[in-house]
């Protein structure tokens, strides 16, 4: 036989298996667009805003649908009931991590952020206990947060009210309360350790978020074996894994089982107390990976929101005014911003909810799965399937928050001007996989602005007309674009 209707046939077979197997494994899983063999329905996103997708798609098929990435399914779920329900309703079901091969390939089983499981409920209950032991929710760490914003202030003092890129300062101010918090140890801003370190979690925030991962991530077995982004971001990820294993063995030779100084020593004694566990699963590779997991969340997320922040306050100079008249009226000038300050601050507390509400900084959630075949609204989802929480249509909802996509602090308060709680504001996502550093990152951002805005004016290079607020990539995350601004002593 000829061999190119050999490989003809051949090609026609693997195409209608393809379909068959896309077909037979939908079962009562919602509708979508029909996916195309091998690709799914890559061709039907744009891979550079899969959120803008995601809200096109839910207008045809509604809030609850399925979309083929690859081979796989993955079920969207847009808007609030429908997100509400699953994260928060039917919590413990939707608890799993969903597909994230790049991540799951970085970490490798371990961890908090890609695990599911018995690995992941143990990771995370051990985190938040030793998170609240080391004071999260405390004035103790409250303490170590208005420390640092007070290096915060005075390396901003050093620029002299010269333009400057604002990153790599407020990184620091983040990174530094993290550290401390991990392996007790705070960095100069110049600590070319420290440096190394940003670098690398900003440059794998900006792939992450790059179209080239969306790609990644539906067809690994093909993309890994490409030059590509992806390997940037693994060997990013082992330089900050090479790093804390340094700090652990060092953790290790001056461990007192009686003194616990930072969340290494905490796990190395609890480490200490497992190791006849049949089922262990307080290993190194689970401590460094854990270490890693809150390091990663706990700077970039909070420096991103911080950076976005103020360009939207340059771009909104009422509004910062308002919070520098309500810091005057509330604490002065000279004394230092403290959290019980901020239920008396309540404009202050609806800018830093819509900061949060209108960047929008992980627009589709991390995916997650159904721990058990489960029916949900007349449909079956079945065991493992990754499901998308868009909480881009719950932060943009138009009938909790009118003109969603105008920034407005007004979103959260009422018409007495008091603060307003909504139970729509997800930026922390929901449920059993909430942010384990929620309450920290909620002290770091009021606590660093109030005390930038307690000291410095914000200038603007460019007329207010002409300041961009459109992040510059909106995969995984929303990325500000860059920007510089001067920082006017007060």
């Amino acid at each position: 036989m000829d061999p190119v209707v050999v490989l003809v046939l051949c090609l026609s077979c693997w195409l209608l298996l393809s379909l068959w197997k896309q077909s037979s494994g939908k079962g009562k899983l919602p509708p979508g667009p029909t996916p195309l063999p091998f690709i799914g329905n890559i061709l039907q996103l744009d891979v550079k805003d899969i959120s803008k997708s995601l809200s096109n798609l839910s207008k045809a098929y509604g809030p609850v649908f399925t979309l083929y990435f690859g081979m796989k399914p993955t079920v969207v779920l847009h808007g609030y009931e429908a997100v509400k329900e699953a994260l928060v309703d039917l919590g413990e079901d939707f608890s799993a991590r969903g597909n994230f091969p790049i991540g799951e390939k970085a970490n490798r089983g371990h961890g908090i952020i890609f695990t599911s499981g018995s690995t992941w409920k143990k990771m995370r209950r051990f985190s938040l206990m030793t998170l609240r032991n080391l004071g999260m929710g405390k004035t103790d760490l409250e303490s170590r947060v208005q420390e640092e914003a007070s290096h915060l202030v005075e390396e901003l003092r050093k620029t002299n009210g010269l333009p400057c890129d604002p990153t790599f300062v407020l990184g620091c101010a983040s990174c530094n309360v993290i550290c401390s918090i991990i392996f007790q140890t705070h960095f100069d801003y110049t600590d070319q350790a420290l440096i190394g370190i940003l670098e690398r979690l900003n440059e794998n925030l900006r792939i992450l978020s790059s179209p080239w991962i969306q790609v990644y991530n539906s067809f690994p077995a093909l993309i890994e074996y490409l030059p590509g982004g992806h390997h940037t971001i693994l060997q990013n990820s082992d330089f900050i894994k090479n790093y804390i294993l340094e700090k652990i063995k060092e953790h290790q030779e001056s461990l007192d089982f009686n003194n616990p100084r930072d969340f290494i020593d905490y796990f190395l004694m609890k480490m200490g107390q497992e190791k006849y566990n049949k089922q262990f699963e307080f290993t190194f590779e689970n401590l460094m990976n854990t270490a890693v997991d809150l390091f990663g969340a706990g700077t970039e997320t909070t420096s991103t929101t911080l950076r976005y922040g103020l360009l939207l306050l340059l771009k909104h100079p009422d509004v910062e005014a308002k919070v520098q008249d309500e810091i005057e009226r509330v604490i002065g000038r000279h004394q230092s911003p403290c959290m019980q300050d901020r239920s008396r601050m309540p404009y202050t507390n609806a800018v830093l909810h819509e900061i949060q509400r209108y960047i929008d900084l992980v627009p589709n959630n991390l995916p997650h799965a159904v721990t058990r075949d489960i029916k949900f609204r007349n449909y079956v989802i079945p065991k493992g399937t990754t499901v998308l929480t868009s909480l881009t249509s719950v932060l943009h909802d138009s009938q909790e928050f009118p003109n969603p996509e105008i920034f407005d602090p007004a979103h959260f308060l009422d018409d007495g001007g008091n603060f307003k709680k909504s139970d729509y504001f997800m930026p922390f996502s929901a449920g059993k996989r909430i942010c384990v550093g929620e309450g920290l990152a909620r002290m770091e951002l009021f606590l660093f602005m109030t005390n930038i805005l307690q000291k410095f004016s914000l200038k603007s290079l460019v007329d207010l007309k002409d300041i961009d607020t459109t992040p510059i990539a909106s995969g995984f995350g929303h990325v500000p674009p860059p920007y510089q601004l001067c920082f006017i002593p007060m």
